[in-house]
Formats: C-alpha cells, structure tokens, sequence
C-alpha cells in the first residue's frame, strides 16, 4: 500500500521542519502510512504534486493549482482572515488551523499588559528614563496610586484557548473572571474556572462589569468595528482595554477619542487597523496605551506546539474522524 504524501512547507533544514519530524517519523504506526516531506515555498512545485496534505503558513496560487491530490491544508497559524483567497476556498478542500498555538504566549501578554498598568509601571518606566524619583504619577494621570488586579474582574471576549489560558492566569491573582462565547456550551473538560459565561448578546453586561477586558475575537464581517464609539461608551471609565485578536475589530478613531476623554482609563495594544501603526498616529504618544508591535503571538514553542497539533489531527484524518479547528465558512473561521 503506497503512503499518504505529506507535504511541509518547510526547508528541510529550516529548525522549524525538525519538530513535525519528530512528531511524525517519530511515531511508528503514523510513519507506516504517512510519507512526510519538505520543500521550501519556493521549491515545492514537484513535491506537492502527489501531496493529499500541506501543512504550511501560507499556499500561494501557484502551488495550489500543481497540488490537483490536495484534501487538505493545514495552517501553522491561528488566524485565517488573510490566508483564504477565493482560489482556496472555490476548491473542496478542508481547511484547519493552529487554534491554541499561541494560548500560554499570548495569555502572558496580556497579564503582562494588565500588570503595567495596575502597578503604573509606564509612568515609573518613563520616570527612570528621565532620571526622575517620582512615587506618584503626575497630575494628569487619571488615577493617583498603584492598585492590585486581586479583586478586580476580568472581561474576556470571545472565549477561545487564549481566553481559556488568560482565565487560568488571572485567577491565580485572585480575580473574577468573566467570558462571552459563541456557543458557551462548547467547552472542553479542563476549561478554566468562570465566575459567568455568557453568550454574545450579552456583550454589554461585561463591559458594564469589568474592570479590564480583552478582545480575543476573530476577524470576521460581523467582528468588523465591533468596539465602536456606541460599545466603548459601555465599559467603565476606570477600565482597561486589550486587543490581541485583530486591528480592525476596534474603530481606532472611536478608542482614541475615548482615551483622550478620559472614558477609558487605558489600553493595551498589539494590533492595529493599520500596520506598521503610522508615525502620526496619536496611540504614541499617549501616556494611558501601552503599544507592543504585534508580538503577543512570538514564542520559543510556536512551531513545537504547531507541530503537536498539526498530527493529533491527522491521526483524526488518518482514522476518518472529525478534523479539529476546521474552517466553517458560515462563521467565518
């Protein structure tokens, strides 16, 4: 019985190919039916040929079209808002993602993003730079002294593996952690602890009730500016906002202007409606935002954790099961 063609599109001696090796040619009864290679984007035109699987960050159309065996492609990475070309989808092809790669890395951004503000770690980081010994913040800052998040509710929207991760993290600082989800049902055995899981309609409630609240969304039409300047009004002034997901969920315009007014206390951002963020965006220079350049997804572990992933479903496929993290097109991801 010939093997099933297994394509990465990896170098074969890029470090990143090394843990799908192991994963795979390390499992004897997978390694029995499953013929894995590798070829670099950019010279993969023979080998994807015969290949009924590609795991891969991107497909470009070129490869698509030599791959006429392809069942299915499997992204390394979690969002697929600018992965799916209309080549792509026109194909029957099942289409799956990295969902829960980025869940520990992304989880400590935020804490890390939650953590700086409480303890006013921008205005002691800004402090120092200016050699300056300043135990108070100055008087425009919007509060007087560092806090604690014991006690303080966590908002988390959308209820994914980063938001399960988040909720495991932010217990351990003894807070209340509140989650929207699109179905609150679905949640798997070892969920986080919630104080309240509710469904998307209540968006509004959280906002009302939490003091920090995180976006961990997916880009979708629907997602589109969700937080506009009418969304934003509900949360508390002494609030703060954390974006992760996407840029384009957030209306830019709406969370600067409520900055500036002082109806959010701050904001932690790591995506952006345009990026590169503009030299002469006024995000900044603003003293209550704290800007990171779309790193909350870097981590040491990416491709490992990828590679896990990647063959606890194709064992699934293997045995004609269910694929995990497959794109529905009515949702959108």
């Amino acid at each position: 019985m010939s093997k099933m063609v297994v394509l990465a599109l990896l170098a074969p001696e890029d470090a990143d190919a090394a843990p799908f090796r192991q994963e795979i040619e390390g499992d004897p009864a997978l390694a029995a039916r499953v013929e894995l290679r590798f070829a670099a984007r950019d010279a993969a035109q023979e080998a994807i040929a015969d290949a009924e699987v590609v795991v891969c960050g991107i497909l470009p159309p070129d490869l698509l079209a030599a791959a006429q065996r392809l069942r299915w492609v499997s992204f390394w990475s979690a969002g697929l808002d600018t992965k799916l070309r209309p080549d792509i989808l026109a194909r029957d092809l099942r289409i799956t993602n990295a969902s829960g790669v980025h869940g520990p890395n992304i989880a400590e951004h935020v804490l890390a993003f939650m953590l700086m503000f409480t303890r006013r770690m921008p205005h002691y980081l800004r402090a120092q730079i200016a050699g300056q010994w300043q135990r108070t913040p100055s008087p425009d800052f919007n509060t007087e002294m560092a806090g604690e998040l014991t006690g303080q509710t966590l908002g988390i929207v959308g209820l994914g593996h980063i938001g399960e991760d988040l909720a495991r993290r932010a217990q351990a600082f003894d807070m209340r952690v509140i989650a929207t989800k699109r179905d609150p049902a679905a949640r798997p055995e070892n969920a986080a602890r919630l104080d309240a899981l509710l469904p998307p309609e209540r968006l509004t409630d959280l906002l009302a009730a939490s003091d920090h609240v995180c976006i961990a969304l997916p880009y979708t039409p629907q997602t589109h500016h969700l937080f506009d300047a009418t969304l934003l009004a509900r949360m508390k002034p002494s609030a703060y906002l954390y974006n992760i997901a996407r840029g384009k969920i957030v209306d830019e315009a709406a969370l600067i202007a409520a900055l500036q007014a002082g109806r959010l206390a701050g904001a932690g951002l790591d995506v952006f409606e345009t990026e590169p963020l503009p030299p002469d965006s006024p995000l900044w220079k603003m003293e209550n935002v704290i800007i990171t350049p779309h790193v909350a997804g870097i981590t040491p572990h990416y491709f490992p954790r990828a590679a896990a992933l990647f063959t606890a479903n194709l064992r699934r496929y293997l045995a004609g099961q269910p694929l995990a993290n497959l794109y529905d097109p009515k949702r959108g991801y």
